[in-house]
């Protein structure tokens, strides 16, 4: 039976944004960790963003240069799917299922049989993914939200097989590395991207309509409490992201009207406006990534 104290290696793969962030979250846990990537720059990239995310905590003192040694020296970077050997796999890899699938049976293969298989996607059915595996009972969802270094939510998923034993490690996981476990079935969206969706739309409808400006939009929301306001969130998520969550929960709820994903995320999608990652979204961050 899976169990935290089993648990001594992590494998994260997809060294992207989202994926740095958990591996140096698992890393800072005292885990020893696997970050995966076929892309070698991405995994330069994912290491010189781990480096600096520690160097920024050490400034702020919350950490001693030590712990930061400690912590690079548990991380190992890999090309090579071989080396991910581990007794947690979490994906955090493109969201199509497809690929994920294909991802999880290749290293199921390679992997004991107590592996558990955890899926950050942000919508897609960790059902349908864990069916179309050998392991159903070891898939589950393990969504953390960006930046994972700093958010303490995180969504863990119970799929239609999945095993109470999975779910019980998973929870422990995220709480010894300083989360907030919230379970949930496995459902379009599940808890925070269902909600968020409106968040989003009505957002966007109102720029599309002309009715506020999206600085304007941000300003007010950002006043009423929340800590960033959509557009800003959105660039910072990845609009790309964010408009295919909005389309998978959109398809998967029967398309209401209510939920029609906006043309307004749409069309920066197909501009390659992807927000901060590619220096331009709804904002312009050129002048920042030059400074």
């Amino acid at each position: 039976m899976s169990s935290l104290e089993n648990i001594k290696t992590i494998c994260v793969c997809g060294a992207g944004t989202m994926g740095s962030g958990i591996a140096q979250v698992a890393a800072q846990a005292g885990f020893k960790t696997i970050q995966f990537d076929v892309n070698e720059i991405m995994l330069q990239k994912s290491k010189a963003a781990i480096i600096s995310s520690l160097q920024k905590l050490t400034q702020k003192q919350k950490i001693t240069e030590e712990e930061v040694a400690a912590i690079l020296e548990r991380i190992s970077f890999t090309n090579s799917f071989e080396n991910c050997k581990a007794d947690i796999i979490i994906e955090a890899i493109v969201e199509k299922k497809e690929i994920k699938v294909e991802l999880f049976n290749k290293l199921t293969a390679i992997n004991h049989a107590e592996t558990i298989f955890a899926s950050n996607t942000s919508s897609i059915s960790i059902s349908e993914i864990a069916e179309a595996t050998t392991v159903a009972t070891h898939v589950a969802g393990m969504h953390f939200f960006n930046p994972a270094q700093l958010m303490k939510l995180v969504e863990v998923v119970q799929a239609k097989h999945t095993s109470e034993a999975v779910i019980q490690t998973l929870v422990a996981l995220a709480k010894q590395m300083g989360k907030t476990p919230v379970v949930c079935r496995d459902a379009p969206g599940f808890i925070v991207n269902h909600v968020a969706r409106h968040y989003y739309l009505e957002a966007t409808l109102l720029a599309e309509k002309g009715l506020a400006k999206i600085e304007t939009i941000d300003a007010v929301m950002e006043a009423t409490g929340f800590k960033m306001g959509p557009f800003k969130l959105m660039d910072l998520i990845g609009i790309d992201i964010n408009y295919s969550v909005s389309n998978i929960v959109w398809d998967a709820l029967g398309k209401p009207e209510r939920l029609r994903p906006s043309a307004l995320q749409k069309e920066k999608v197909e501009r390659g406006e992807l927000g901060r990652k590619t220096g331009k979204g709804f904002y312009n961050y050129t002048e920042v990534k030059e400074a």
